[in-house]
């Protein structure tokens, strides 16, 4: 299952990451009220998808408050419920994550997650705008900055930062202006009304999580039954969310580590947790200075043993192969177990070349960097703060040295590699304080869902979040990883009972770890 990381990186990592200064903040214009298309169902050519679904697209403007701009297709896909039809509760609308991430995609390979719901709602998903299908945005291929500027001073830093932000502008055409949360929210109401439905039955992961919390802010009298797990933060800046992200999977290290010590197949760092921290630290550093070689000839530093390890904390079902994983670098500097988790092979849809929509359906192609520009352009357009470009460098310098201790203390070995997100959104136009400003909507009772050892979305994000939309019941799962339907029972029971019969309780609950 698709999940989000909360930081943006874009490439920044690679080079001095330098600040993010406060801009003005800009509010989106009211929507018009648009007519509704049809959705274009048929076939999904070209996908190996479960029994049953069926793709299709939607028209939607490319601007919601000036529908004279003209339109966008959405990209969608739907399994029609499998029980009785006299049982049916609708269609039920599903985001995976991301930002940048396919529902379709999605769809077609986590169905099996949902088949409970399944047999009672129509499972519904989408690309949401600038991903995947649906008018995807791109930087020319590539948003890396040029790799001179990294061996440059903070000006050369900073000017290939704004090169990016200029080139994913011009790449990604008419499209990027638009792209944001607050519109794919009110794509996500062109959905719900093109599907026939009165209110919006909702479950959303990660980003998802952000995006129901908008839809409700904008249209609370729309909302039905609404559940959100791992829930995203409404208020923290970039800068703050890469702090809390380094502090999440210090902390999600640690339970790993805590386990692995207590294995019975053994651990490679031996039985006692706070010396196993020091020798994962100690890991980083080496392979930094010392790569080794993997089997294609290519470095594989500290930076990239880091990328797998934070992959691999994402879900518990991970830990015994980062386990051996790390067991492999330690005893026979066999970096491969490290790379498979790094880039696991994903059970989704092969040919990324067709687009949903029917038999007659143009091919539209993917491109290559799509999930990585959208979710830099989702992130910066939910968020008011920039860099300015006016800044004078040495004081974007002095800024970001003002950090480096803050994110060291925070995790040894994740704090710098998340520094390097705070520039994700240098040079981009400003974004919108609507997501700040939610507070008491007035929408009906939802269920939000945290995990206390989540690595991406801190359990405090939960509260948090809950605060804000003021109608919350939180579900507390002591476990870890990220996201926790489809990892505990408890959790899921207390989500299908609500999404199926409406049985929310009161007050906080809690379903227990390691189930």
């Amino acid at each position: 299952m698709h999940r989000a990381r909360t930081g943006a990186v874009v490439g920044a990592a690679s080079l001095l990451a330098l600040a993010v200064l406060p801009a003005d903040p800009q509010r989106p214009a009211p929507a018009a009220t648009p007519a509704v298309s049809r959705i274009r169902w048929g076939p999904c050519p070209g996908q190996p998808v479960p029994d049953g679904m069926r793709c299709g697209s939607l028209a939607v403007p490319l601007d919601h408050a000036d529908p004279a701009k003209g339109t966008i297709d959405l990209a969608l896909a739907s399994i029609p419920a499998g029980g009785p039809r006299e049982r049916r509760l609708g269609s039920l609308l599903l985001n995976f994550g991301g930002p940048g991430a396919s529902g379709v995609e999605g769809l077609a390979a986590d169905a099996k997650a949902f088949a409970d719901l399944g047999k009672r709602y129509d499972l519904v998903s989408f690309d949401p705008r600038g991903v995947g299908h649906s008018a995807p945005v791109t930087c020319g291929g590539s948003m890396a900055p040029d790799p001179g500027a990294a061996r440059g001073d903070a000006a050369a830093q900073l000017a290939a930062l704004r090169a990016v932000a200029d080139r994913c502008e011009r790449a990604s055409g008419r499209v990027l202006p638009y792209i944001g949360t607050v519109h794919v929210s009110r794509d996500m109401d062109l959905i719900r009304r093109a599907l026939g439905e009165a209110k919006l039955n909702y479950l959303g992961f990660s980003y998802g999580t952000r995006l129901g919390a908008v839809y409700a802010a904008q249209y609370p009298y729309r909302v039905g039954r609404m559940v959100l797990d791992g829930v995203d933060t409404l208020v923290e800046t970039l800068t703050e969310q890469a702090l809390v992200s380094a502090e999440g999977q210090q902390q999600a290290l640690e339970n790993f580590l805590a386990w692995c010590t207590r294995r019975a197949e053994g651990c490679v760092y031996g039985t006692n947790a706070r010396t196993a921290k020091e020798r994962a630290d100690s890991l980083v550093a080496y392979l930094d200075v010392h790569p080794l070689v993997d089997a294609d000839g290519a470095a594989f530093t500290g930076q990239h043993a880091v990328t797998a390890i934070a992959a691999a904390l994402y879900s518990r079902t991970s830990w015994p192969a980062l386990a051996d994983a790390l067991s492999r670098v330690e005893h026979h500097d066999d970096p491969t177990g490290l790379l498979r988790l790094a880039n696991p092979a994903e059970d989704l849809p092969a040919d990324r070349e067709t687009e949903p929509g029917g038999p007659d359906a143009e091919p539209v192609p993917v491109p290559a960097d799509n999930a990585e520009a959208a979710m830099a352009a989702v992130n910066c357009a939910d968020d008011p703060d920039r860099g300015s470009d006016k800044a004078a460098p040495t004081a974007v310098e002095r800024r970001i040295a003002g950090l480096r201790d803050r994110f060291r203390q925070a995790s040894r070995i994740f704090g710098p590699r998340q520094l390097g997100t705070v520039l994700a959104c240098h040079g981009r136009p400003a974004g919108t304080d609507f997501l700040r400003k939610i507070d008491h909507p007035g929408a009906p009772r939802m269920l939000l869902i945290g995990t206390r050892g989540d690595p991406a979305t801190p359990y405090r994000w939960t509260e948090e979040t809950a605060r804000r939309l003021g109608s919350a019941v939180v579900l507390d799962y002591k476990g870890d990883g990220h996201t926790a339907y489809t990892a505990s029972e408890c959790v899921r029971a207390y989500a299908d009972a609500f999404l199926v019969d409406g049985a929310l309780a009161s007050g906080t609950r809690s379903c227990p770890g390691a189930e």
